[in-house]
């Protein structure tokens, strides 16, 4: 059964109580996907591709928890967090107790590859590979063998799009859609150099091999 339609201000609202990490690190890329972005990703999943709705949800590299957060919020059956990082996932657990999710929402401290179980829906906002090359692919990996449909952040660019296309054809993925957005990086490390940076990103829904 639909549960009855959240306005998306509302839920920008609610995703901005989601603490960020507290101690972010360069080397992991721990940018916390900012409320905006994370309701305009949420909304299309729940309402144009009903992908949230009493569905299982995984975020992969969960940080604080904001997406899986928002996904039970929107009405998600249930919601997992992975995150490598304990202290990101302390604060995902209290973000949850904060927002009343924290029944439906489980959250694990472990390297995403000890994720094996089967979900409807995959959530990512993976690190870009700035600090460290293809750590996205890993990310994108994983995606295709636990979900049936997928959607990832990605730096925006044309020569960015073809590749990733590719290589998601590769694993036996299929893209349906990109779309294009932008998200607010605030000043967190020594080398940044603005208060506030807004950069391209581009949103893939993918389908994956086992789709149903």
């Amino acid at each position: 059964m639909q549960k009855r339609l959240v306005r998306k201000h509302h839920l920008e609202k609610k995703l901005a109580e989601v603490m960020p990490h507290p101690e972010p690190r360069v080397h992991l890329e721990q940018y916390t996907i900012s409320p905006e972005v994370a309701a305009e990703i949420l909304y299309l999943a729940t309402y144009t591709y009903n992908d949230i709705i009493n569905k299982t949800v995984v975020d992969l590299g969960c940080g604080t928890g904001r997406l899986a957060i928002g996904a039970v919020l929107l009405g998600a059956k249930e919601a997992f967090g992975i995150d490598i990082d304990s202290l990101a996932i302390k604060a995902a657990k209290a973000n949850a107790r904060k927002l009343t999710v924290a029944r439906k929402t489980n959250w694990i401290a472990a390297d995403i590859n000890a994720i094996h179980d089967h979900f409807d829906t995959v959530l990512l906002n993976p690190p870009f590979g700035v600090q460290k090359r293809r750590a996205d692919r890993v990310f994108l990996e994983k995606s295709l063998e636990v979900g049936y449909r997928i959607y990832s952040l990605h730096k925006s660019g044309r020569s960015n799009r073809e590749f990733i296309k590719k290589f998601i054809e590769k694993h036996d993925g299929r893209v349906t859609d990109i779309f294009e957005m932008k998200m607010a990086i605030p000043k967190l490390f020594g080398f940044h150099t603005k208060e506030r940076k807004n950069i391209k990103v581009d949103l893939y829904r993918i389908e994956g091999e086992t789709y149903a």
